[in-house]
């Protein structure tokens, strides 16, 4: 099959789609794996080191999306790129549809074949490809968090952690999930009171177990929500519904009742946000503020550690990319309903129900277009 990797050219993106490693997994199973010139730089990995991995250059994006036929990126393909994915060519990436209409409507214009990474789902309900950002993003989240709470950032001047004789900052972690998990965790590394909120009970009782003293749990639902914002210094929103758009925890009205000064670092940015106020931000103007209350909203929060981000999403990715590289999609697919989970839109059809449901299109189930 014939590879291609374009540069990420996303505000600030700086990961790349596949390592020098990647490309020579795939180079020396017989696979022809083009990358645009200078992809690499922002993680670290210079033409040379594709190169030599046996991987081609080529000198622009256009040329990259001519010849593939299947795109591996990070981001989902912004405007620009629309007019440059082929009819049937296959791109496997981050889509998050659901947040996003436009791309939805330009995906089944060009009759492509998108496979998400986000919605590829394991047995157990896992997601395999979302995993390795998911924890990255947590972590930086409670990082972020902690930067945008001191006075400079027009935070609350607290420090997460307190000192002897000083309380610590209040963390709520809404989601105890992969990402609600990693929040927690740092935070309460840093020596921060956390509270994490779920609505699956069977996880809040992992959580009270594997957590340390200064995490507590409770059951997600309004009436706690709307308590405990009141006294929390850093709301870290960490819901997701795979494929669909988040729902709205925090809303309008409940920053009125936050203390002055709190930071929402809001990480489910991409699924549309679970904080009402939530608007998409950049890593190069991260913040906006609303009745005093910092919103930081980036999504896409691992662009700003690369070099991590990038061997960590490799590793997850390289063994679908192979199959699907070694089979097709088509035969990767029907034989791994993990990967089949990943498809959200196939030849301008609709094949993920939460896509189709977050803007009322048709839906054709999977088993439709793949007897």
């Amino acid at each position: 099959m014939i590879i291609g990797v374009p540069k990420e050219i996303k505000n600030n993106e700086n990961r790349v789609a596949l390592t020098p490693a990647g490309a020579h997994e795939l180079t020396k199973r017989g696979h022809k794996v083009y990358v645009q010139s200078s992809a690499g730089d922002g993680s670290g990995y210079s033409d040379e080191k594709y190169s030599s991995a046996g991987a081609e250059i080529l000198p622009t994006i256009e040329s990259v999306y001519d010849i593939a036929e299947m795109i591996i990126k990070v981001k989902e393909p912004i405007e620009s790129e629309y007019a440059l994915i082929k009819d049937n060519q296959l791109l496997f990436t981050y889509f998050h549809f659901a947040s996003y209409e436009p791309l939805t409507n330009a995906m089944i214009k060009n009759n492509s074949v998108c496979l998400a990474y986000e919605t590829v789902e394991l047995e157990d309900r896992s997601l395999p490809l979302l995993v390795p950002m998911s924890e990255v993003a947590g972590r930086m989240a409670t990082q972020q968090g902690a930067k945008y709470l001191e006075k400079p950032q027009q935070g609350r001047g607290i420090l997460l952690g307190g000192v002897p004789g000083v309380p610590p900052a209040k963390v709520l972690v809404l989601g105890g999930g992969i990402v609600g998990t990693q929040a927690a965790k740092m935070a309460a590394g840093l020596g921060a009171q956390v509270t994490i909120l779920d609505i699956n009970l069977n996880r809040l009782r992992e959580l009270a177990d594997i957590m340390p003293a200064n995490v507590q749990t409770m059951y997600s639902n309004e009436y706690n929500i709307r308590n405990l914002v009141q006294y929390h210094e850093l709301i870290i929103g960490a819901v997701l519904i795979p494929g669909a758009k988040a729902p709205n925890l925090v809303t309008r009205d409940m920053l009125k009742t936050m203390k002055k000064g709190t930071v929402l670092v809001d990480v489910a940015v991409d699924q549309g946000g679970c904080i009402e106020t939530c608007k998409p931000t950049t890593h190069a103007d991260p913040i906006f503020i609303i009745d005093d209350i910092i919103h930081y909203c980036v999504a896409n929060m691992p662009g700003a550690v690369p070099y991590t981000s990038t061997m960590a999403l490799t590793n997850a990715t390289l063994p679908y990319a192979i199959k699907l590289a070694d089979k097709g999609w088509k035969k990767a697919c029907a034989e791994d309903e993990a990967l089949r989970k990943g498809l959200n839109v196939v030849n301008g059809k609709v094949v993920y129900k939460g896509v189709a449901d977050a803007f009322g299109l048709d839906y054709t189930p999977v088993s439709e277009i793949m007897p």
